[in-house]
């Protein structure tokens, strides 16, 4: 396959996939463009993936983790590979950070800004090798029958896992789920989104060239229906799946009806509380300038903005004078502060939305059209509603856009009220002087993260969503645990090189 002029990134087989170790030939001639979301031209083909190569990389997997040596090594061992990998993908990074605008719409100073996340997070996961505890002594429980006097507690590999990746930040995701899946000594199918293939081919050849014994990561591209068959085969232990909540769903009842392991991280339609001490101005730039990360296509975007009734007015002036203010362009341009969102379907998704809230009767202050000066690309303008009411479908359905809804409450119970009212629980924020007050606000926040003064999200210490927004969390210590068995050894005695307590 061959990629547009102008696209500088040389992916070496993006009409094969990664399976066994191998650039394998897929099982038919099927291909999908990959559209630049700027100049709406396709910049990219790869193979889609059929039912028989979904097969094909499960397959592999399993063989990996029941015959391969991968979950035999010992945490070190594994940790010296995570290492490899971190360095492939430093040295990859100027490749992602062409591929990403592309791809996604992101600002290239946004992803240049973001690079080294990859390479940490392989880092940070290598370290708990040494310190995480995956096997403990412990006493047993007093017990009539003999023996049995010697406990261990090990946290062993979940098995196969299938990993789906969606199209907003796929190497990011990709890395989120695989370094500690690999830590963990589990083996993979990365199954990489059709609107965002090339990052999932970056990793790929990442993994193959830290010497992965085969099987261990599999990627392959494919669209949903033939993704399901990752989510129905009993060999695949666990899903790791980060997406829309509708999707989630379906995913969580297949997983339930066959009693698999999935860790789902979903959507979400995070509130923004501003207390009536906090600085408006401060917050209107922070809110402002917080969604112009992906176009607003972030599941933690805070875009429900509740404030003090008697303040409405004045905040949604000053947050829409922050937003419009915005420069709204081709993301390789230095001045660009936001640009386009994916795809077309996407843009059409969200302009449905903008209608909506206005047919509803929510007041629209600015933007809510594309913007004139560009004739091509997907893009939305920066856009603000006032005086909108919890209940009006923008301020309970994820738009995953450039949109933000100004909501009043009459006090601070009301506000609190009004953000935990929702289906969702990713993230929130609160905004006051006071850091006694948002820590009380914060605990009643029915949310996986909970921000002071800005939008704020850590994957370093843990991510997640309360209520329809997951279940289990990716990042830090926590992120670990999913991928994880815990067992019990009750033995008569300590075995060699162990002591009893």
């Amino acid at each position: 396959m061959t990629l547009a002029p102008d696209f500088k990134v040389a992916l070496r087989y993006p009409d094969r996939f990664f399976i066994g170790g191998e650039w394998v030939q897929p099982s038919s001639s099927a291909l999908l463009d990959v559209f630049d979301s700027h100049s709406e031209e396709v910049f990219l083909r790869v193979a889609e993936a059929q039912a028989p190569d979904i097969d094909r990389a499960v397959t592999a997997a399993q063989e990996a983790f029941d015959r391969g040596p991968w979950p035999r090594m010992s945490h070190q061992e594994r940790a010296g590979y995570l290492r490899a990998i971190a360095e492939g993908l430093a040295a990859r990074v100027a490749d992602y950070n062409e591929i990403w605008p592309r791809e996604s719409g992101v600002v290239h100073a946004i992803a240049q800004y973001l690079a080294q996340y990859g390479p940490d997070m392989f880092n940070f996961y290598a370290g708990l090798a040494d310190t995480y505890p995956f096997e403990e002594v412990v006493t047993p429980t007093p017990s009539p029958l003999p023996g049995g006097d010697f406990g261990l507690l090990c946290r062993e590999p979940v098995g196969v896992v299938g990993a789906i990746i969606p199209w907003n930040g796929p190497l990011q995701l990709i890395v989120n789920k695989a370094a500690p899946a690999l830590l963990a000594g589990c083996t993979m199918v990365l199954k990489v989104s059709p609107e965002a293939p090339a990052a999932g081919y970056v990793f790929a050849e990442v993994a193959e060239a830290a010497g992965l014994p085969a099987g261990v990561v599999n990627v392959v591209t494919a669209d949903r229906e033939v993704s399901e068959r990752l989510v129905t085969d009993p060999r695949v232990d666990k899903i790791s799946f980060t997406g829309s909540t509708a999707a989630g769903r379906r995913i969580g009842s297949i997983m339930g009806g066959r009693i698999g392991r999935c860790t789902l991280e979903l959507g979400g339609k995070s509130a923004a509380v501003i207390l009536d001490d906090a600085d408006f101005g401060a917050a209107a730039m922070a809110l402002a300038g917080a969604e112009c990360l992906l176009s607003g296509q972030a599941c933690a975007s805070l875009t429900r903005i509740i404030v003090p009734s008697q303040r409405q007015d004045e905040f949604a002036e000053a947050l829409a004078a922050a937003f419009s203010a915005v420069t709204v362009g081709d993301p390789f341009d230095s001045s660009t502060q936001m640009g386009p969102l994916a795809m077309e379907r996407h843009r059409d998704r969200v302009e449905g939305y903008i209608a909506k809230g206005i047919e509803e009767g929510a007041t629209l202050i600015t933007g809510g059209g594309r913007p004139k000066h560009l004739e091509r690309g997907y893009y939305v303008e920066p856009t603000v509603f006032a005086g909108v009411d919890n209940r009006q479908t923008i301020a309970q359905e994820e738009i995953f856009g450039p949109v933000l809804t100004v909501i009043p409450a009459e006090d601070e119970e009301q506000a609190i009220a009004i953000a935990n009212d929702t289906i969702y629980g990713l993230n929130s924020a609160v905004f006051t002087g006071d850091l006694g007050r948002a820590r009380d606000v914060a605990g009643r926040l029915r949310s996986g993260t909970v921000g002071h003064n800005n939008f704020r999200i850590d994957f370093g210490i843990a991510f997640g969503g309360f209520k329809q927004s997951g279940i289990g969390r990716e990042g830090g210590r926590e992120g670990l645990l999913p991928y994880l068995e815990t067992k019990t050894l009750l033995l008569d005695g300590p075995p060699p090189g162990y002591s009893a307590l």
